[in-house]
């Protein structure tokens, strides 16, 4: 039952910190109303939901050593970061220097039509993305799991052999939920068999409509970013350590909102299964991201 502590482990959801010039969330977000977040009264978007709230992820002098230096203390191997632009010098030192630890999600704008699909090209190309990251209620307009304009994102995805990471549940900012409801992921996985679509963020509160559709499809994966571990939903918890033990990835959240400290702090009081934790922490994220030889 106990966390091994010898898995070279997959973190799906781990950033190199930003610059400190940290983008305005009302730019951010341009959907945002509230006189709160207006005001910036958070420098995290779901700053509101945290007692002591998360404190950004500013860059320091060295940002890749400084990364390298927490996943080495926790025995992470890979660390998917995000790529929001293709000319950000530090991500792209990270992703082509330092293959053999940072692998690339890419996040293109499903409004922006076909300039999308070719921004995704452009990005297996010069940074070997394995997946793209799509936040449905934080594009402007926002666009639902199942939209038309989601479709295409989706085709290339098989075409280029790379996975979706979704983010499914009421969002963190303060923004309308519907776009991103667990249930919309269904006509999603019917038509795009062969698209590896791995849910983000928790799908709260849904995560008992997600452990049915996890059950049902096989394309569908559930990771565990934005949560910390004593917050794990008790039924992913369940369904792991039953039938869905080949389903559910690891995801943090650092620098984001958690600490590693705090995150690996916590994950020796989950309990999954001896035969779990293996493919929880490592097995599942390698299959989905076609890591295998890439070191």
């Amino acid at each position: 039952m106990a966390m091994p502590k010898d898995i070279r482990i997959v973190d799906t959801f781990l950033d190199l910190p930003y610059k400190k010039e940290v983008t305005p969330l009302t730019q951010r977000f341009e959907g945002l109303r509230d006189a709160d977040a207006k005001a910036g009264s958070h420098e995290h978007p779901a700053g509101y939901l945290f007692k002591d709230g998360p404190k950004g992820r500013h860059r320091g002098a060295d940002p890749i050593s400084d990364t390298l230096h927490e996943m080495d203390k926790y025995n992470i191997e890979f660390a998917q970061v995000s790529v929001q632009t293709l000319d950000d010098p530090v991500v792209n030192e990270a992703l082509t220097k330092h293959r053999g630890r940072f692998i690339g999600t890419y996040t293109p704008d499903p409004n922006k039509g076909m300039e999308a699909v070719r921004d995704m090209v452009r990005a297996k190309e010069q940074l070997d993305i394995v997946s793209i990251s799509m936040f449905p209620a934080g594009f402007n307009p926002q666009v639902p799991i199942n939209d038309k304009r989601m479709y295409p994102i989706y085709s290339k995805c098989i075409e280029l052999d790379i996975a979706v990471f979704c983010t499914s549940g009421i969002p963190g900012p303060r923004l309308p939920y519907e776009c991103q409801y667990t249930g919309l992921v269904d006509e999603v996985c019917w038509f795009f068999p062969d698209l590896r679509f791995v849910f983000r963020h928790g799908c709260d509160p849904w995560a008992d409509l997600a452990v049915k559709l996890l059950l049902k499809w096989p394309n569908l994966y559930y990771s565990t970013s934005a949560f910390a571990p004593k917050h794990y939903p008790k039924e992913i918890i369940e369904f792991a350590n039953k039938r869905g033990a080949d389903k559910i990835i690891y995801a943090g959240y650092y620098p984001s909102g958690l600490s590693l400290d705090r995150i690996f702090g916590e994950m020796v009081d989950v309990p999954f299964k001896d035969e779990v934790w293996p493919k929880f922490l490592r097995e599942n994220a390698m299959k989905v991201l076609k890591l295998e030889g890439r070191r």
